[in-house]
């Protein structure tokens, strides 16, 4: 134990060998960057302003919007502030929280995706009961019990991912803290935790992802039965969830 060594910092990999690339690519990932950030925000500000756009599916796509500009945060500013000044390091706090945000944004996407996936299926099979059914009141209820259960399965896994000091290895092979590279350095104990947690994680996923195409064949089985091509045509415009 005494000759044990516990890592505080990570070494992430490099794209390329030569500094001069590295800065072009930085460069290249912050225009990249600038420019989804400034459509994201531009999205959300059009649903937030326009009253008109004031219903269920906006409100479901300005959420998305808002995940998309979290969630390309978490990763893209580190990897353009490291390839600029040169530097490949990265702390394990910061690697956590890292992974706890990442994987926040893209549980919490899923969750709306199914959301969505559901609003179109009474807007389209149950139009009549569409304002009944999908009121102001549940739209915020579901949008808040998505994005806690993406901060609740973030921190089952962050939590299990680093409960334990790394000493096995500190290189992790991509340019952000990925799971997958996080895990494969981590002891056998975490690694085999994280395990039995995916595994629960993937029957929820499954479930989810039953709903998901459920409700879309039977949107796409009514949008199927309508005589009017223009109906169909702005039915299935409706569907996709930008």
């Amino acid at each position: 134990m005494d000759n044990l060594t516990i890592f505080t910092e990570f070494v992430l990999m490099d794209i390329s060998s030569s500094q001069e690339l590295e800065i072009l690519r930085g460069l290249m990932f912050l225009v990249i960057y600038l420019g989804v950030l400034a459509g994201n925000l531009l999205t959300i500000i059009i649903i937030v302003m326009d009253s008109s756009l004031h219903f269920p599916m906006y409100f479901f796509i300005g959420n998305l919007s808002l995940i998309d500009f979290g969630f390309i945060s978490v990763i893209i500013p580190k990897s353009i502030m490291n390839s600029l000044i040169g530097s490949k390091l990265i702390s394990v706090k910061a690697c956590a929280a890292q992974t706890f945000l990442y994987i926040s944004f893209g549980s919490t996407e899923i969750f709306f995706l199914v959301v969505m996936s559901y609003d179109r299926y009474v807007a389209i099979c149950h139009p009549l009961h569409y304002g009944l059914t999908v009121t102001p009141r549940l739209c915020t209820q579901v949008a808040g019990v998505s994005w806690a259960g993406g901060l609740v399965s973030s921190a089952v896994h962050t939590g299990t991912m680093f409960r334990l000091p790394f000493t096995v290895s500190n290189v992790i092979h991509q340019f952000f803290c990925d799971v997958p590279q996080v895990l494969s350095i981590s002891s056998q104990e975490v690694q085999f935790a994280e395990f039995v947690t995916l595994a629960i994680i993937a029957c929820i996923v499954l479930l989810w992802t039953v709903i998901l195409f459920s409700s879309y064949i039977h949107i796409f089985s009514a949008v199927l039965q309508m005589r009017s091509a223009e109906a169909r045509n702005k039915a299935l415009s409706t569907c996709s969830p930008r």
